[in-house]
């Protein structure tokens, strides 16, 4: 390490989706905490959400070229070792420039360059991967491979060839962690012009909504008012939401916004949530307790609906496929289930005990462990 400088430098390589860089921001302040003085730099590309996000929590971005990988035999096979090279000798400049003592992965195309980047140069700097999937992708399995500390949110997720991950659980930023949703109720109501009594259903489909989920809550939406149920609804920015007006939407209103600013009062003002089940969305449903109701996407590896049995196994939720998920399923159960406070009750508390509220400290801690600072220690 070097002498010069004083503190303690972490890179953090999270970029692409919020499912990557929302735990590696949750790390980070994590560690900021633990040690104050520390610096810790993002890595991302120019294609990702990391370039509103990063700097919106207040920290450095270096961008460098991505690296995508991809899933079948194409032309651009071709083109990948020089796409990788580029990428890594760009990623080894950023790690002497800002002197890193340790990077801390959670796979995407930034983590890969970061990882082959470590080994090179005049020192080697180590490595913490950390898997939020119930699958691990490709990027995370190579950075295992050299890792100095091997980290997952499930066990069985198959980064590692033999033995398996700590298991740690997903880092979630304090905000969400630390949240009272009882105390926030009232103001989050009156923040989003719900009613102050009476249940109300969380509807969101990720950063960018998902047609399925609009779908099936905005075709039921009469049956809901009729049953003295609010709908709290983010339909995507690039979607639009039909919602039939009806009588009862004067008090028990049906309120769609194309995106969730404040997911602390989102959920703080609801009682049960409609979702799909990434990674990180199920860290943070579960980390706050709410009952839900996880919709897998349809197409991929199946890792979604992977990420969802835990919660579900512990009572706190239940999976249904996209294709059921209809305005019926809406009626049948989902109205049935918000009628019900003692079920969601038990539903809220089987939830918030299969989360991992204390996975972003732990994970810095391990960070600080790796780099050689301890927790004790705010320069060197």
């Amino acid at each position: 390490m070097s002498g010069e400088q004083s503190t303690l430098s972490v890179v953090v390589a999270g970029g692409g989706t919020a499912g990557h860089i929302e735990p590696a921001l949750a790390v980070a302040d994590a560690i900021r905490a633990l040690v104050p003085g520390a610096t810790v730099t993002a890595l991302g590309t120019d294609r990702g959400l990391e370039t509103t996000l990063v700097p919106q929590r207040g920290y450095p971005l270096e961008l460098i070229p991505p690296v995508p990988l991809p899933r079948k035999p194409t032309m651009d096979l071709l083109k990948l070792p020089g796409r990788v090279i580029a990428s890594v000798r760009r990623t080894r400049e950023v790690l002497d420039r800002v002197d890193a003592d340790v990077i801390v992965g959670f796979g995407g195309y930034v983590a890969l360059p970061a990882y082959l980047a470590a080994g090179r140069g005049r020192r080697r700097i180590p490595v913490v991967v950390h898997e939020a999937n119930a699958s691990a992708g490709i990027a995370n399995k190579i950075g295992a491979l050299r890792a100095s500390r091997v980290l997952a949110a499930v066990a069985g997720s198959g980064i590692v060839r033999r033995g398996e991950a700590e298991i740690v659980g997903i880092p979630v930023r304090a905000s969400i962690t630390g949240l009272d949703r009882t105390a926030l109720r009232a103001e989050a109501r009156r923040h989003f012009g719900l009613p102050a009594e009476g249940p109300v259903l969380l509807v969101f489909g990720g950063s960018q909504g998902a047609r399925s989920l609009n779908d099936a809550v905005s075709g039921a939406a009469a049956a809901l008012a009729g049953a003295g149920i609010s709908v709290l609804h983010a339909h995507g920015p690039k979607n639009t939401l039909d919602v039939p007006e009806h009588p009862d939407h004067d008090r028990f209103p049906y309120v769609a916004v194309p995106y969730l600013e404040r997911m602390d009062l989102a959920y703080s003002a609801a009682d049960a949530v409609i979702c799909r089940s990434g990674a990180m969305t199920v860290a943070e449903v579960s980390a706050v307790g709410l009952p839900a109701v996880y919709v897998p996407l349809p197409h991929g590896n199946g890792e979604q609906e992977l990420n969802a049995r835990p919660v579900v196994a512990a009572g706190g939720g239940m999976i249904v496929s996209d294709a059921d998920l209809t305005p019926a399923f809406v009626v049948d159960s989902v109205i049935p289930l918000l009628g019900d406070a003692q079920r969601l009750s038990e539903m809220g508390r089987c939830a918030a005990g299969a989360g991992h509220r204390s996975a972003a400290d732990e994970v810095a801690r391990i960070v600080l462990d790796v780099a050689g600072t301890g927790t004790n220690r705010s320069d060197r």
